[in-house]
């Protein structure tokens, strides 16, 4: 049987980010995926038009209903938006016997720069979601607005991340790739200590949607029964497959337009 796997995000037009982006990557790794929708984004990628918030109590019927139908084997939580969504989403998990596995993508900046969530909801994420995760993901914007830090290079994320483990008792996974150095390299912070996951940085690619598509990977795999350390590895490297073969809509013009060299 499939595993089911819950993702509570917003959705995005262009498919290549939020609920769209989980949708397929569950898929494609054998998970059953179920959606909450926490708000519309009007977005392309480099650019974020408007967002408009899904009412907090139809976030919750949602999660409520999957959890309630579904054998739900973990969950994702995406872009939430709001102090009143967090809060409405962590109210239903908080209702539960035994929680599934938990990853919190704290999803604040995209990777355009265009900022995703309210300034004021951070707190609520703190409180209410991080100490209940089995892994919190940040990019690296997203680890220097919850450490404080400038997170400039591996070292200082490593002393943001542990910081931030011992706080709130969770692991963390630092997202280094906007760091843009020859290597993409992720840290995975727990209590056994650090460990890194690396693959050379691709230059050029469009970004977008590939955290999203990467927690997404991470949650199927905890889903299936892995390890954190190994659903980690396992999604690490589909991620970096899927930067490498990404599609290029140029290519795609130039053949619907019969062209040859391209």
């Amino acid at each position: 049987m499939l595993p089911v796997v819950l993702t509570i995000a917003g959705s995005d037009n262009s498919c290549g980010a939020g609920a769209q982006a989980d949708l397929k990557t569950i898929t494609a790794l054998g998970g059953y995926a179920q959606t909450a929708i926490t708000c519309v984004v009007a977005e392309v990628p480099g650019h974020v038009a408007s967002i408009q918030a899904i009412r907090p109590r139809v976030v919750a019927e949602q999660v409520r209903l999957s959890l309630e139908t579904f054998p739900v084997a973990a969950i994702k939580t995406g872009m939430l938006y709001s102090t009143a969504i967090i809060c409405a989403v962590a109210d239903e998990l908080g209702k539960l016997r035994r929680l599934p596995h938990l990853v919190v993508d704290p999803v604040m900046v995209a990777s355009s720069g265009d900022p995703l969530l309210k300034k004021s909801a951070i707190r609520a994420y703190e409180k209410r979601l991080f100490p209940i995760a089995a892994l919190v993901t940040p990019n690296l914007d997203e680890l220097r607005v919850l450490s404080g830090r400038p997170c400039r290079n591996l070292e200082e994320m490593k002393a943001a991340g542990q910081a931030l483990a011992a706080k709130f008792g969770v692991p963390f996974l630092l997202k280094g790739g906007h760091l843009k150095a020859r290597a993409a390299v992720d840290i995975l912070v727990t209590r056994e200590g650090l460990e890194e996951f690396g693959a050379d940085f691709i230059r050029g690619a469009d970004t977008h949607g590939t955290g999203c598509a990467f927690s997404a990977a991470i949650t199927t795999g905890l889903a299936h029964g892995l390890p954190l350390r190994e659903a980690v590895a396992g999604a690490k490297k589909f991620i970096t497959s899927a930067i490498t073969n990404r599609l290029c809509w140029e290519k795609v013009t130039a053949l619907r337009h019969g062209a040859r060299d391209f």
